[in-house]
């Protein structure tokens, strides 16, 4: 399901400011569940209690090789496993702020379900000015079309001001947390200016950003999606 608009021809430039950043970690972990929203989130918080009350912050989750660039990713299991390369990271989005206070992650090991994962060194990175991107996981209803769900997005970026000119959803997903079991699905939005393009992700779509929801990280375009089934 997608929603489209010729392209526009003239797309402004600017400096991509450094309000919000990720911070990338190196990991040393070698698998962790599937389904690691909840247990990842929440080893995350205990290790910093201010990550909790933090309405900017995010937590990306973490992928492994057979995600395809985020666009594809294997069938949910309660009992699957993700096999993690040494290429893998870990990556939380921050205010500037605070990220004197998530270096501190380094050095310390997370317990994920009973798999350890080793934070290593951080570096940071600004959000990006890209005219495409996409979000792995945005909250929708239970039961909810496509063309519903599509429609529901349109909204939210519209209360952001950000023109809507093409964008389509994905996979649907389900995260589990003691609580509830949270309707995804992936969105990716293209022909975005610059300045949207950073709004969009500095402000996010809908609940879950602790949960890795509502996150959006730039992507090569829609016309690569066929094309990326191995991770970037």
């Amino acid at each position: 399901m997608m929603y489209w608009e010729e392209d526009r021809q003239d797309k402004d430039r600017l400096t991509v400011p450094d309000d919000i950043v990720d911070l990338i970690y190196v990991i040393n972990c070698k698998m962790l569940p599937l389904d690691h929203a909840y247990a990842f989130s929440q080893a995350l918080r205990q290790a910093m209690p201010w990550l909790e009350e933090e309405a900017a912050a995010g937590i990306h989750l973490i992928h492994g090789a057979e995600s395809g660039n985020g666009w594809y990713r294997p069938e949910s299991g309660e009992c699957q496993l993700l096999h993690l390369s040494r290429r893998a990271r870990m990556s939380i989005r921050v205010p500037k702020e605070r990220v004197e206070d998530a270096r501190a992650l380094v050095g310390q090991t997370l317990d994920i379900e009973g798999y350890p994962l080793e934070v290593g060194e951080a570096s940071t990175r600004k959000l990006s000015s890209m005219a495409t991107q996409f979000s792995r996981y945005v909250v929708g209803a239970e039961g909810q079309s496509e063309e519903e769900f599509l429609e529901h997005v349109v909204q939210e970026m519209r209360k952001l001001k950000i023109p809507v000119r093409k964008i389509m959803c994905g996979r649907s997903h389900l995260i589990r947390t003691p609580e509830e079991t949270i309707h995804t699905r992936a969105v990716m939005v293209a022909d975005l200016d610059p300045a949207h393009a950073i709004l969009l992700q500095e402000q996010g779509i809908g609940p879950g950003r602790k949960l890795g929801c509502g996150l959006f990280i730039p992507h090569k375009g829609i016309s690569s999606i066929g094309e990326t089934r191995a991770d970037d």
